[in-house]
Parts: C-alpha cells; structure tokens; sequence
C-alpha cells in the first residue's frame, strides 16, 4: 500500500468515485421512485420539456412545461 505524506497508508477500496457515487445515487433514485408508484400510484418526473405525473397504468398526465434557462456561459456542475 502506498503512503501519504503524513505516513497514513491509502486504502483504495475507502475512497468514493465519481463513478461509485453516479451508480449509487441512480440505483436510489430507481428504488424511491418505485416505492413512490406503489404507495402512492404515482410518481412525478421531467419528460421531454415538461413535468409530468406519471401513473401505474402508465398514462401521463403534463403538469408545466419546463423553462429553459440561457446561461450564456460554461456551466461547471463540479
């Protein structure tokens, strides 16, 4: 195992990768999402421009559209 400057030994398997996290975060919204359709027969997302309720029979009901923004700029999500 390599050693950090202040003599701590690195453990790969501790640290959190963009990677690891990018599935983890998907995985739990995949799971809210239908624990939500089933207690409450309906789960609300965003498709196509617009926020929509989507039921368990599968029909889509649109709430609003969705606004674009100009951000006339880089936008730096980290």
């Amino acid at each position: 195992m390599a050693k950090t400057k202040n003599g701590h030994t690195k453990h790969p398997s501790v640290y959190l990768t963009k990677r690891k996290l990018a599935i983890a975060a998907r995985a739990g919204v995949r799971k809210a999402a239908v624990e939500t359709m089933q207690l409450m027969g309906y789960t609300i997302i965003a498709d196509h421009g617009w926020v929509v309720k989507k039921y368990a029979d599968g029909h889509i009901e649109k709430i609003s559209p969705i606004e674009s923004v100009n951000t006339n700029g880089i936008l730096a999500l980290d």
